[in-house]
């Protein structure tokens, strides 16, 4: 989604991808380790992992090396891993823009030709740099990595196959119901999305992914061929997966020179809006039946930084259960029939959009600036967004009545948003909703539906200033809505007590 004030910022010229990643990397680097010393014989020039052929590592694993002092990235050069037999098995060249791609959980096109991902492969954080390398190596065998002089400004580089050498494990045995991720290496894979691979296309049984605490920056995609997944992490304040991913780096800004045969999405509910605006997304799902729980998606991107989605769900029957989705502009976007309980989402343009039909409930929703909360995009009088005792805060500095409940251009008109039992603060301004291109002569078959909305006190909202197209519903119109079924086309994702079914 568009916002007005951010239309100076997107209207400036495109920055191609190699730019934009220039920017994102030297951003976190520090001054150059000038003076280096050259490392002893046989010894590497900083401290590797995984290194040693005594523990296995995961077949996804991510390359780090930790320096005595900040390091800095250089413009040239690669980095090797080989194979037992020298063959190399992969390579990162500053000197190659194909470097920053990779392909990422199989995806495809709408076309069904492969689609590659803008991303980072070496991320420098002071004195560690981390390698993502383009593809998972090989399990149960032998490698050796190789750095060229200058690869890290001032560094020798590393030359010798005995000085970085280590081995990854195998995989677990196909079949399995439980996969777990461990950053730290201790589980069957590092990576989130090397979890999700594992699962074969065409699944048709339950699979659960558990993920340890820790910090997982990459990019996840779950495609539509991979259905019944749950991730689960071990908390909320404990399990992250995040990445500075947007538009600029691979959404719309990004594909102008892409051909559609590899760029344009699939299972495009709305197929002109929704041709590039899929692969911008920390989280994206593609396939029916996915739950998660207990972890926080984070779009890393910064404040004004464009369009970028913390988590995109496109399937249907999705489930989000305590949950914490983080970002500014279109932080979770969900398109066919979802459920989100006992969750957090934060953001400030069109925090909560797609095309419904999407319950909430027990949940906050947090604006971090002025803004619109919802858009909900649904086509002629199908489900929108339901939000069911939801809390509706600001974040420090966000002004009284500078926030809308939901939006919608001329294109939708008949968009449904509906708040019943909502705590909102005195940021969601009097009008409550607003109309781009129409008007309420017009908009007739909106469907901007609240009931019972209270202020932080539990005193009522004044809501006579309302859009005039919009309704207060009464106690006995809002009743069925509480029922996630209603607006579900008679899917309920609870059990008897209330709580949302969870994948064991």
């Amino acid at each position: 989604m568009t916002s007005n004030r951010l239309l100076g910022f997107l209207a400036r010229p495109v920055v191609r991808a190699g730019v934009v990643l220039a920017t994102l990397v030297v951003s976190m680097a520090v001054a150059p380790a000038a003076g280096a010393r050259a490392p002893a014989e046989g010894r590497p020039m900083a401290e590797v992992s995984p290194r040693g052929l005594d523990r296995a590592a995961c077949a996804d694993t991510p390359l780090r090396l930790t320096f005595d002092r900040p390091v800095q990235l250089g413009t040239e050069g690669a980095l090797r891993v080989h194979r037992a037999d020298g063959s190399v098995a992969d390579t990162v060249d500053l000197a190659d823009p194909a470097t920053n791609q990779r392909l990422i959980g199989g995806a495809r096109s709408d076309y069904g030709e492969p689609h590659r991902w803008t991303y980072e492969p070496v991320v420098i954080d002071g004195r560690t740099a981390s390698v993502l390398l383009h593809r998972r190596l090989d399990p149960a065998q032998e490698y050796h990595v190789t750095v060229d002089p200058g690869f890290f400004r001032g560094h020798q580089g590393i030359s010798a196959p005995h000085t970085w050498r280590f081995r990854t494990k195998a995989d677990p045995a196909p079949g399995r119901a439980r996969l777990t991720v461990d950053a730290r290496g201790g589980g069957d894979f590092c990576t989130v999305q090397g979890a999700v691979d594992f699962v074969p296309e065409g699944n048709t049984r339950p699979v659960r992914i558990d993920v340890a605490p820790g910090m997982y920056r990459e990019i996840v995609y779950v495609g539509q061929s991979r259905p019944h997944l749950s991730v689960r992490g071990a908390g909320a304040g404990r399990t992250v997966i995040g990445y500075p991913n947007n538009s600029l780096l691979n959404g719309d800004a990004a594909m102008a020179d892409v051909p559609p045969e590899q760029s344009y999405c699939p299972r495009r509910v709305l197929p002109q809006p929704d041709r590039f605006n899929c692969w911008r997304a920390a989280f994206g799902v593609d396939a029916d039946d996915f739950r998660m729980r207990d972890l926080t998606i984070h779009n890393l991107t910064p404040e004004g930084g464009s369009q970028a989605e913390a988590f995109r769900g496109n399937g249907d029957r999705i489930v989000l259960d305590h949950v914490r989705i983080l970002s500014f502009q279109d932080s979770l976007r969900i398109q066919g029939r979802a459920f989100v309980t006992d969750s957090y989402v934060e953001g400030d343009v069109d925090f909560v959009w797609g095309t419904g039909g999407v319950f909430f409930q027990n949940s906050e929703l947090k604006a971090l600036d002025l803004g619109y909360m919802s858009q909900v995009r649904n086509s002629g009088d199908g489900p929108g967004n339901v939000f069911v005792n939801t809390r509706l805060t600001r974040g420090e500095g966000v002004a009284d009545g500078s926030v809308l409940l939901s939006r919608i251009d001329s294109r939708f008109p008949t968009s449904q948003a509906v708040f019943i039992d909502t705590t909102m603060d005195s940021h969601v301004a009097p009008v409550g909703w607003g109309l781009t291109g129409f008007d309420c002569s017009t908009g007739q078959g909106l469907r901007f539906w609240e009931y019972n909305s209270r202020d932080l006190a539990g005193e009522p909202v004044d809501t006579s200033a309302r859009l005039a197209c919009s309704r207060v519903l009464t106690a006995a119109e809002a009743e069925p809505w509480r029922d996630p079924a209603h607006l579900l086309d008679g899917w309920d994702p609870r059990d008897t007590t209330g709580q949302t079914q969870h994948q064991d």
